[in-house]
């Protein structure tokens, strides 16, 4: 599915506010609502759209502790790699799992409502995982930014000045 400027001001508007109305929304893309709900439904169906959730603030709710964890493994067999990845994906204190290419072959972004609670998690799970050769943790002492998503404007930018 290729992208046109409607499209793409869809998508940016919903990262912004994925709440809106879909009357609301076609408002601000400069159409009428019907074909906004079609393109809407087509962006999710193709996979630009992966869902809706709401933004929580972790610290409301008692998560006063955040940490990045870089995680080196022994092996870096396929196998191996995708073992880790599930254990992750099971382990409710980590919210982010991304490979990458370097010294470090993970990083987690990992929540927990206190220091202990954290510790736990380390001692217990992450640091007797078989393939874990190495680990080291920063904890976060304050977000400076967060935004979702991609930045449309550079994308349009690019797009401008693309022959």
């Amino acid at each position: 599915m290729r992208l046109d400027e409607i499209d793409r001001k869809i998508l940016a508007e919903l990262q912004a506010d994925g709440r809106m109305t879909n009357v609301e929304l076609a408002r601000r893309v400069g159409i009428s609502a019907p074909p906004c709900l079609r393109r809407v439904r087509s962006l999710e169906e193709a996979g630009f759209i992966r869902g809706y959730h709401a933004e929580v603030d972790a610290r409301e709710l008692g998560f006063e502790v955040q940490v990045f964890v870089m995680v080196g493994l022994a092996s870096q067999a396929e196998a191996d790699l995708s073992a880790f990845e599930n254990l992750c994906r099971g382990w409710p204190l980590v919210r982010e799992c991304h490979m990458l290419n370097g010294e470090v072959d993970f990083i987690l972004k990992c929540v927990a409502p206190d220091l202990s609670s954290f510790q736990s998690f380390l001692t217990g799970n992450l640091l007797t995982t078989a393939n874990v050769e190495s680990v080291k943790t920063s904890l976060v002492i304050r977000k400076a930014k967060d935004e979702p998503g991609v930045p449309f404007d550079v994308l349009e930018k690019r797009l401008a000045a693309a022959p």
